[in-house]
């Protein structure tokens, strides 16, 4: 039945193109790789942009003119990379997505007033199961959305959750069932490894010995599976947006959101895919990327930074850059290990900007130290100095001394902020920078560290406004 009801559907969609693809004013397809013949009715005059994905970015993949009818080609002699496009059309607020694969040859038709609903293709494979699988959903989501509204602030035991959940649970299977009969059907196709690559994992619910759900067991078998359906020797799903979205929720909402969780999941995940080029090199981009100093609100972020460049970014491994570029990756990581947290902080010694006389950080007696970066142009650090010179006052006798060090400016100008402001803490310059290279890395101004008694970072890339609370808690341990 479901081979017949396909051999239907295609007589269909011939049968509605056929004087389109008939039509003797139309050029014909020749000898180019690409032909996707587009109808949509409803739209203005004006040029459509053909927008790809590439792991979790955008491009501009190509572009064509719509005539006045809502027609357009696109044309092109060198296929496109396999994978997701969605289409940009005139007028602003319209748009539609096709999957190809070696299928790049094609007619769609369809109607601006519900383009998903009503998209007719003929020629490719992939978009035609696309849109059966999207109008069979479409169909679903009003009940969905509706149980979902039903289910939303009742007790999980009462009957009205458990009927609305009963309903839930058997449309989610029909999809399931309908996907499945895709997949039976078209085992190869492209729009199968795309489909499959989304899906979640089944939850599963454990229970603990009391009988509640164990969220923890339940949140690892989650994580543990979520990736069992993604083939990483097939490059075509990195243009789709599957792979992009799957990792970011991957690291960045199934991954508490704190250093010592993340390089654990983020290191043997790269390392699950180094086998696979392309995604060995996505992914180590991706995470290195997104906790670079400066780009991450997560404490002590750029520690795994750190891990993925050390360990990932070397030339036998990444093999996407020229050693040169790597070794100067690898330099930067070298200058913030000596600053992570946990580690001991470094000392500093230098002269101090108004007695002329050294001094280090190491002779300062007090069980917490705030090491306090500033440069005097830094708006932030104009801003701040006021607070944080109030700060310091407050609390020396409560056990914290600060530490200040001029970066990025001269002399000339570290004297006059100073003597502005009324530091009545150390602060020291060294225009060699010898005496800070390496030590305290510091991107953005202010940058703030934490020493504790055993001068080990406790806390760093603070705001002022933060810092007593650390200063409680810290003192709260010695207690």
């Amino acid at each position: 039945m479901r081979h017949l009801k396909l051999t239907l559907v295609l007589l269909f969609f011939t049968s509605a193109f056929s004087s389109l693809a008939q039509d003797a004013s139309l050029p014909p397809m020749g000898g180019d790789s690409v032909y996707i013949e587009v109808q949509i009715e409803g739209i203005p005059a004006g040029k459509t942009r053909m927008i790809g994905v590439y792991g979790d970015r955008n491009y501009i993949a190509d572009s064509a003119v719509v005539d006045a009818s809502g027609r357009f080609i696109l044309r092109r002699k060198n296929l496109l990379p396999s994978g997701f496009y969605t289409f940009l059309l005139p007028g602003g607020n319209k748009n539609f997505s096709i999957l190809i694969d070696k299928d790049q040859r094609f007619y769609l038709r369809a109607n601006a007033s519900d383009i998903g609903s009503t998209m007719q293709v003929m020629g490719s494979v992939n978009t035609a199961l696309f849109y059966e699988n999207y109008r069979f959903q479409a169909k679903q989501d009003p009940e969905l959305n509706q149980l979902a509204e039903q289910m939303r602030g009742k007790p999980e035991s009462s009957p009205e959750f458990q009927k609305a959940k009963e309903r839930q649970t058997q449309i989610l299977e029909e999809r399931k069932a309908h996907l499945d009969a895709i997949y039976k059907q078209n085992p190869d196709a492209f729009f199968t490894k795309f489909k499959m690559a989304g899906q979640n994992p089944d939850l599963t619910y454990p229970r603990k010995a009391n009988g509640d759900l164990d969220t923890l067991r339940q949140l690892m078998h989650y994580r543990g599976h979520f990736w069992d359906n993604v083939d990483f020797s097939d490059t075509r799903l990195l243009y789709t947006p599957v792979i992009g979205n799957k990792l970011r929720r991957y690291i960045k909402e199934m991954t508490p959101q704190n250093r010592d969780s993340i390089i654990p999941v983020a290191d043997a995940f790269i390392r699950r895919v180094m086998p696979y080029k392309p995604y060995f090199q996505f992914v180590s981009n991706w995470i290195a990327l997104q906790y670079e100093n400066t780009k991450t609100t997560v404490m002590d972020g750029e520690a795994v930074y750190v891990h993925v460049i050390k360990n990932f970014f070397k030339p036998e491994l990444a093999f996407w850059d020229k050693p040169e570029n790597l070794e100067k990756l690898q330099k930067h990581a070298w200058e913030m290990e000596a600053s992570l947290m946990w580690k001991k902080g470094p000392d500093v010694r230098a002269k101090e900007v108004l007695a002329g006389v050294e001094k280090s950080i190491y002779e300062l007696t007090s069980p917490i130290v705030v090491v306090f970066m500033f440069s005097p142009d830094c708006e932030h650090c104009q801003k701040d100095a006021p607070k944080i010179q109030e700060i310091a006052r407050n609390w020396k006798s409560r056990g914290v001394e600060f530490f200040g060090i001029g970066v990025n400016t001269t002399l000339e100008e570290l004297k006059p902020f100073v003597q502005k402001h009324g530091f009545q803490f150390p602060v020291v310059f060294d225009p060699t920078n010898r005496a800070i290279y390496a030590k305290y890395f510091v991107d953005i101004t202010p940058e703030l560290y934490i020493l504790d008694q055993n001068r080990t970072i406790v806390a760093k890339n603070l705001h002022a406004e933060q810092l007593e609370e650390v200063f409680q808690r810290e003192l709260k341990k010695r207690k």
